[in-house]
């Protein structure tokens, strides 16, 4: 049983040492003694993108009705969800109009992306002056980002070129980044878990170049190791509940570094005539989305930010997928003409991709939050801007977590066609604290999404 404290902990308490600062999850302490409203969590916002759309006969599940449950057998990309099956829905019939082509031809990459969470038409301008909209995301960022340390995350697992053409006149900018701060602005995402790292758990003045860091870490402990004292002094101070919690927790963080530097370790190249940073950047594409994974729930669990953005893969990517034993470009086997064993190639790639996704339900369901687990209190959005041959209506959308309370999971949901997927991100943000009447082209409520 907990020790109630006389003197309770600010929630936004972190431990320091030697240039380092680590927040700390929820702890009872943090709550005043006997309150009412005690471990009550904050809803968190989560949008999850896979690039270049999906295989239709091995994702879409024909069952009738507006709401009803999940069929006994999932579609063939979703059945690592199987598990799971009481904790996603999937939504059929959603539509991102400003995607479409609208006059403008080729082109459906670049508009997938940066339509996504804008609704808005981009701008083709080959390469320069970029217009797209600002993103759901950026408008929840502008609400709640004041209460934490970081407004929002970008994250992703591959890195794109921000410049230049990269789609029939659509520059890459569009292809790269889900979020946009400003019309003229995305923000790119983050792929190098040391980075992410360093900035949940590193120094409060986090240095951008990477040669900079490279050489400072040269001379850094391990991050808990510099926060050890701290951390005792803290640990003497709590309940029996508590120091189980933080200590949970701080083996976590430990993981998470150990993974990051057996990363570098087994990547760095001995080149005597250069100092080249190692890269953190896994070249396995499941231990990278992991580690990912691993720093979005401590971001989460630490009240760091309650808004990220992670992409799978960029839009029109040209990964290759040698884990699952695939040495051909993700994008090209998605132009397969009918081509059996490329069709069967690309639903080897989906699925692959929702087994991590799966990764992150069991990280969020395991992962203590307040009065629940991170779970609870999240909405968590799994999908793409593409669906069959590069079209922009019937997205794949699976949704999970309980977003306390927003989400009604275990069914799939057929809307009319044409429903805009903006009514889903309206509901979201309400359930954010933005009182948004309307965004991009939504045109209304959303029925049985909620079981409020």
């Amino acid at each position: 049983m907990n020790v109630i404290l006389k003197k309770h902990l600010p929630r936004r308490t972190f431990l320091r040492g030697l240039g380092s600062v680590l927040a700390l999850p929820l702890l009872d302490a943090m709550v005043p003694a006997f309150s009412s409203a005690a471990s009550k969590s904050p809803a968190r916002t989560a949008i999850l993108y896979f690039p270049n759309g999906i295989q239709v006969p091995a994702w879409n599940m024909d069952v009738e009705g507006g709401d009803v449950p999940l069929p006994q057998t999932l579609a063939r990309t979703l059945e690592p969800l199987e598990k799971y099956r009481n904790d996603f829905s999937v939504l059929r019939g959603l539509t991102v109009n400003g995607g479409r082509a609208l006059g403008d031809g080729p082109g459906d990459h670049g508009r997938a992306g940066a339509s996504y969470l804008t609704g808005a038409h981009p701008k083709k301008t080959f390469g320069k002056d970029i217009q797209a909209g600002v993103s759901m995301d950026q408008y929840i960022a502008d609400k709640v980002g004041s209460k934490t340390r970081f407004a929002s995350l970008e994250l992703g697992c591959e890195e794109g070129i921000q410049g230049g053409n990269c789609d029939n006149g659509y520059s890459c900018a569009y292809s790269n980044s889900i979020s946009w701060r400003t019309p003229a602005a995305p923000n790119p995402p983050e792929v190098r878990p040391r980075a992410v790292f360093e900035r949940l758990f590193g120094s409060e003045d986090f240095e951008q170049d990477p040669a900079v860091r490279a050489k400072k870490e040269k001379y850094r402990r391990s991050v808990l190791d510099s926060l050890a004292g701290d951390a005792k002094r803290l640990q003497n101070s709590l309940g029996s509940t508590d120091r189980r919690k933080l200590d949970e927790y701080l083996y976590a963080v430990r993981d998470i570094e150990t993974r990051i530097q057996r990363t570098e370790a087994s990547n760095v190249e001995v080149k005597p005539t250069m100092d080249k940073p190692p890269s953190s950047i896994p070249e396995n594409y499941q231990e990278h989305t992991r580690l990912m994974f691993d720093l979005m729930a401590s971001a989460f669990q630490t009240d760091s930010t309650r808004v990220i953005t992670f992409l799978m893969a960029i839009e029109q990517s040209n990964r290759a997928y040698r884990e699952i034993g695939i040495a051909d470009s993700h994008h090209g086997l998605t132009h397969h003409g009918g081509d059996k064993e490329k069709i069967e190639k690309c639903i080897a790639i989906n699925r692959y991709q929702v087994e991590q996704f799966s990764y992150f339900i069991d990280k969020l369901k395991a992962t203590d939050d307040g009065d629940g687990t991170l779970f609870d209190h999240i909405m968590v959005t799994y999908g793409s801007g593409l669906s069959r041959d590069h079209d922009h209506d019937d997205l794949p959308l699976v949704i999970t977590g309980r977003g306390n309370g927003l989400f009604h999971l275990g069914r799939q949901v057929n809307y009319a066609n044409e429903t805009p997927l903006a009514n889903l991100h309206v509901a979201m943000m309400h359930q954010m604290g933005v009182p948004a009447e309307q965004f991009a082209d939504s045109n209304g409520d959303l029925p049985y999404l909620s079981n409020l």
